[in-house]
């Protein structure tokens, strides 16, 4: 099916919306480092989703063009232009980022508040900060096959997924490129929001899987802990991509914080 298309800032985004009538809140979704839209599948072809679905390619990945910009700052702020734009386009309540994603996510709420009108976040396998480590930037510098095997080793993007679910992760991370998929991590290393949280009053939930140890369960617990209406959800026998490795027990985490949550926001 091809994706929808918004066009905005000299460049086009595209997308993926579902709707089965759930007849809750828009919520949109943002992929991390490296991945596509494709990686929220197991919610945008969630037919009990709480209301309509939809999914990003941010610039450089899937069917979306690219920006030129360096690493860091004005790559995040590109990025969050391309969710301003998709939400706007598609009247979004709710943003939903995994890892990079969540960055974004943090960097609408917290600077671009003006241009949506949000319910509700969701934060998941994320942090204030994403700190990269030196030998997995040092490989995504000059070994991207050894990168994409470390990051798909245990317990770092998945606990114990299904083959089908790795190799597709896998597939979407070369489609990507090296280039991209180290801009991304490079950008997740300068971000720190850390002193920032206070201002961010939106409710959020925090998630991740248990054995995430790329944004361990204690990057959720600060969040949890510093913003100003957040709540902590850890899904079992999961790691970093827990949306797609325990789909049902994340989806029924999301529901529940739709449904409590953002009809009182």
């Amino acid at each position: 099916m091809e994706p929808e298309v918004v066009t905005h800032d000299g460049r086009r985004t595209a997308y993926r919306r579902t709707d089965f009538g759930g007849g809750g809140p828009t919520v949109l979704y943002v992929h991390g480092s490296g991945g596509n839209r494709g990686v929220w599948v197991r919610q945008y072809g969630w037919r009990e989703h709480p209301g309509p679905a939809v999914a990003l390619d941010l610039s450089g990945h899937g069917e979306s063009e690219d920006v030129t910009t360096p690493p860091g700052p004005e790559t995040l702020d590109a990025y969050a232009d391309d969710a301003v734009a998709v939400a706007r386009e598609v009247g979004a309540d709710v943003l939903v980022g995994n890892s990079l994603g969540g960055a974004v996510v943090q960097r609408v709420a917290l600077d671009r508040s003006d241009d949506l009108d949000l319910a509700a976040l969701v934060l998941c396998g994320t942090g204030a900060k994403l700190g990269v480590v030196d030998p997995l930037k040092d490989a995504l510098a000059t070994d991207f096959e050894g990168a994409i095997e470390t990051l798909h080793g245990e317990d770092m993007l998945f606990h114990d997924a299904d083959a089908e679910a790795r190799a597709a992760s896998e597939a979407a991370m070369r489609e990507t490129g090296r280039a991209v998929t180290e801009r991304d991590f490079l950008t997740c290393d300068a971000f720190d929001v850390r002193g920032r949280l206070g201002d961010l009053d939106a409710p959020c939930l925090a998630v991740t899987g248990e054995h995430d140890r790329l944004t361990p369960v204690a990057f959720h617990e600060y969040l949890a802990e510093r913003l100003p209406d957040c709540d902590l959800s850890v899904v079992p026998d999961a790691a970093h991509l827990s949306m797609v490795e325990a789909s049902a027990a994340w989806n029924a985490a999301l529901a529940e914080f739709l449904d409590g949550r953002v009809e009182r926001a």
